[in-house]
């Protein structure tokens, strides 16, 4: 079971972000502040969870939670000023939406621009340690989904509402065929080399893929 706290003396809230390895739409955070005594047998990183287990969590988490707030850095202003920071950023505007003002970041990953006057910790896959970090990435994935799935009846040539952006084969072979749109991030690398594609092929041809 995943722990409930790391600061017990200090209101806190665990952040997460999802999207930043994909090569369009926008990457999104959450900011959860959970009870100190609540727990549960299987919230976990959103990625080891089941579509089905994730909608439901987020009807608990947004039951139960003291405050949540979910926010987005769009696609340009990631190829702006880059998707490190943008994730940052996300993260920033998720915290300014709460309703209770944290006295503690719990921060998924290893890096984090600093909030100001808020002190904050960065746990390594800390959405496999700490409770808040695990809801904030069910809420940030499910919002993304949804915003991806949505934009895909507008695009249906990318396969989003599978793919939900990430550079999939099909996804990059769309891009190829019908080229970019207004969603995808211009400073990623959208297609591979012609190497690059022989090799996947031959992956696939293997059915590695």
């Amino acid at each position: 079971m995943l722990k409930a706290y790391y600061n017990i003396d200090a209101v806190e809230a665990g952040l997460d972000e999802v999207g930043r390895g994909c090569l369009a739409g926008p990457v999104v955070a959450a900011a959860v502040i959970l009870p100190r005594d609540y727990k549960h047998s299987f919230l976990n990183d959103s990625k080891q969870l089941t579509k089905a287990q994730r909608l439901e969590l987020e009807k608990e988490i947004i039951r139960e939670s003291i405050c949540w707030a979910v926010a987005e850095v769009d696609n340009f202003e990631i190829d702006k000023i880059n998707i490190l920071k943008a994730s940052f950023l996300a993260m920033h505007r998720a915290v300014d939406k709460l309703r209770t003002r944290p006295e503690h970041l719990l921060v998924d990953g290893n890096r984090f621009t600093p909030y100001p006057m808020i002190p904050h910790t960065c746990i390594i896959k800390g959405d496999a340690h700490y409770l808040s970090i695990a809801a904030a990435s069910v809420l940030a994935k499910n919002y993304r989904d949804e915003l991806m799935t949505n934009l895909s009846r507008q695009f249906p040539h990318y396969g989003w509402e599978q793919n939900v952006g990430y550079p999939t084969v099909h996804h990059r072979k769309a891009i190829g065929l019908h080229g970019p749109c207004s969603y995808h991030r211009m400073t990623f690398k959208l297609l591979k080399t012609e190497e690059e594609n022989q090799s996947v092929e031959e992956t696939e041809d293997l059915g590695f893929l």
